[in-house]
């Protein structure tokens, strides 16, 4: 037992690419991923700050760079599939804690126990940190569903992938972070040439709608 079987894995998170078993024009590896969405979590943590808000940096940074760490146990699954039922989604949160607790236990020195289990626990919740953790998370899935569709992949679950993840980032939407997103970052992304022909422009307004609907 010993740190080093911790830092060993983090090596295999490399070798984790998610949404696997669908054609993809580029892989992502869990390693990659948790990545990125730490870099645009700085971001909206800077707009956050910019609009009044106190953020806790410490907190954000190690919920972002950890967040999907437990996904070395049981891998990747699709959004679509993983979100498919509130049950399965609980059973599934059920089971990668159970394994991150058991592995802590296993591998992580006694005195260092306690802080891996608050740096692997779940990250996102109804504080600050939690919330622009969420929609960094989406804005990364959005990304990389937006690449595949740009480069004319026909895998219906891409689509369905962009669709959830904005759906979600409008949930969101009285954050200044995510006000910034859909008004500059979103708006930039459709006006790309290889989208402009394609439905997402369409799509996108229409998702816009309904969450608008949803709370009128």
């Amino acid at each position: 037992m010993g740190i080093h079987q911790y830092f060993q894995s983090l090596s295999d998170l490399e070798n984790i690419y998610r949404c696997p078993g669908k054609f993809k024009y580029q892989e992502h590896s869990v390693a990659e991923h948790s990545f990125k969405v730490t870099s645009i979590a700085q971001f909206f943590g800077h707009v956050e700050e910019q609009a009044g808000n106190k953020v806790d940096w410490r907190a954000l940074y190690e919920r972002a760079l950890n967040h999907d760490y437990s996904e070395l146990f049981i891998g990747d699954i699709k959004t679509p599939v993983k979100y498919a039922t509130a049950e399965l989604r609980a059973m599934l949160s059920e089971v990668e804690e159970s394994m991150t607790q058991n592995f802590i236990e296993r591998e992580i020195p006694a005195q260092f126990q306690e802080i891996y289990r608050h740096l692997l626990k779940e990250g996102k919740d109804e504080t600050l940190e939690g919330r622009i953790l969420a929609i960094a998370d989406k804005v990364d899935l959005l990304y990389e569903s937006f690449g595949e569709i740009q480069k004319g992949n026909p895998e219906p679950v891409f689509v369905e992938i962009y669709s959830e993840a904005l759906a979600t980032i409008y949930q969101y939407r009285d954050m200044a972070s995510v006000k910034y997103f859909l008004a500059e970052i979103l708006p930039d992304m459709l006006r790309e040439k290889s989208i402009r022909t394609t439905d997402l422009p369409k799509l996108t307004t229409d998702i816009r709608e309904n969450a608008i609907k949803k709370t009128n």
